[in-house]
């Protein structure tokens, strides 16, 4: 053996056991959200005590469990995570399935005292058709799902209700290597209805497909879910050489050595609008100001969205997050291309004009952002 052939057998070890992992946590992860989701419907069915909390269940069980993944929101995508997927159930039935993890999986929660398993087999056993949402003819089997889609992916899934649409997407997903990003956007391109339109669909599969860059076998875990599972923060699984997350981490100590009463909050601020999660680079509350600071860092050129963006980040901290008493939040958008930055205010929904000038005078100015920036990017380049 000579050092090229070590070389590439270490890398091979790593690479292979690395992608082992992650496809463990993703199948725990996945399997754990469908058991909630069969622990709140079992309840809701048979619960003794299921009347005293009607329509509250899912909020009333957050708030007892305090537990970061398991929020209200988060309960009733699992309810309709087993809602849509009860076959599901085969996973732990099926004891000549051909995914060595789920096997495994499957053997440790029947030999520990798990009492789910009890149910799960009585369920498997009985002769109501319970599963009668898996007798459609056309569905990918369960662990081909479990094993190559995020939840992040079945989250995007199950808001599909007609079975045949979602097996559509479950199998062009499967086959193409899709990033959660690219589901969504060939859901919202009419790929489902457009393959059906056309008289040459496996073609029109080989373009779509030609044009999509295939996820990473890490990318898997690197969604909200993951992080909320593993108990992580956001940022701790994103890779130390990224030139954004370098950014942040020096920007953070940059704006608080500036005094001028900037009180750190939070760093990839989690705020749910609608059905969507979205972050927020950077939060100060400023004492002097008396509100908010939202800071948001684009790497590459500036682009329209990114001000309409951060834009709607200051109007919901103005409607959900502002106290009593707090003045409008104002916004800093810092887009940084090549080796100069372009520095932009957004002061959404601020109209008193001495205000806003006050605002500039307390926050960093625009020179000396723009100098701040230009060094790290030299640096880190």
């Amino acid at each position: 053996m000579d050092f090229k052939s070590l070389q590439q057998n270490i890398i091979s070890t790593h690479t292979y056991l690395q992608n082992a992992a992650v496809k463990a946590v993703n199948v725990a992860l996945t399997i754990r959200n469908w058991l909630i989701g069969f622990h709140i419907t079992e309840y809701e069915q048979n619960g003794q005590d299921r009347a005293d909390y009607g329509g509250m269940l899912e909020k009333r069980l957050a708030d007892s469990l305090q537990h970061k993944g398991l929020s209200e929101r988060n309960l009733k995508l699992f309810k309709q995570f087993y809602q849509t997927y009860p076959y599901f159930i085969s996973l732990f039935s099926d004891k000549n399935n051909s995914n060595s993890m789920l096997q495994t999986l499957s053997a440790q929660i029947e030999t520990e005292d798990f009492p789910i398993m009890q149910t799960l087999s009585a369920l498997i056993e009985t002769p109501i058709d319970f599963n009668h949402k898996s007798k459609k003819k056309l569905s990918v089997p369960p662990e081909k799902i479990v094993s190559k889609l995020s939840f992040s992916h079945i989250v995007e899934l199950i808001k599909i209700d007609d079975d045949l649409k979602r097996t559509f997407y479950e199998m062009e997903c499967i086959k193409g290597t899709w990033s959660v990003r690219e589901l969504k956007r060939q859901i919202s391109s009419l790929y489902y209805e457009r393959s059906g339109l056309s008289s040459k669909p496996e073609r029109l599969s080989e373009l779509v497909n030609q044009k999509i860059e295939p996820k990473q076998p890490t990318d898997i875990i690197k969604n909200i879910y993951a992080f909320e599972f593993l108990g992580l923060r956001k940022q701790e699984l994103v890779e130390e050489s990224d030139l954004e997350t370098a950014l942040l981490d020096h920007l953070q100590e940059f704006i608080l050595e500036l005094g001028n009463g900037f009180c750190f909050e939070a760093r990839q601020k989690r705020i749910l609008i609608g059905q969507e999660y979205y972050f927020i680079d950077l939060v100060f509350y400023h004492r002097v100001l008396k509100c908010h600071i939202l800071i948001d860092l684009k790497i590459g050129a500036f682009e329209h969205g990114d001000i309409g963006q951060l834009n709607t980040y200051l109007n919901f901290f103005k409607e959900e997050i502002s106290s009593p008493g707090d003045n409008p939040p104002a916004g800093i958008l810092l887009v940084a291309e090549k080796d100069h930055a372009l520095v932009k205010y957004a002061t959404a929904g601020i109209d008193e004009n001495l205000f806003v000038q006050q605002y500039l005078i307390k926050l960093p100015g625009k020179n000396q952002l723009e100098k701040y920036i230009e060094g790290e990017l030299k640096k880190l380049r």
